[in-house]
């Protein structure tokens, strides 16, 4: 599956990123993220269908504030978890939100 970009309102939610536009790889750390295959890893995780994340992102910058991943079990339900920097709880809660609402009605699998 490719990546899917979502509109939560006041945040941006898009595919962590690490190319010649964008690099999400020093807010990654500012989290404490710092494993140089992080997001090729995410980005093999959306190709396998085995794990799905989002950079939850400053509309107008596309700075990445959180991250958002979801695990499908095998059971129909999926975990969902994430991680703000510091000030921007509000942007992950928002933005899990918006991806449960994915995961259910997209995915067809139950969050939990």
């Amino acid at each position: 599956m490719e990546p899917v970009e979502i509109n939560a309102g006041a945040w941006y939610l898009r595919a962590l990123r690490a190319d010649d536009r964008i690099d999400d790889r020093p807010a990654l750390a500012e989290g404490g993220i710092t494993d140089p295959d992080h997001v090729t890893h995410r980005t093999r995780e959306w190709a396998e269908e085995t794990g799905y994340s989002w950079a939850v992102c400053e509309p107008t910058t596309a700075e990445l504030v959180a991250e958002i991943v979801v695990t499908p079990n095998a059971d129909g339900t999926a975990a969902i978890s994430g991680w703000a920097r510091e000030g921007y709880s509000a942007a992950l809660e928002t933005g899990e939100t918006a991806v449960r609402r994915f995961v259910a009605g997209a995915l067809g699998l139950q969050p939990v």
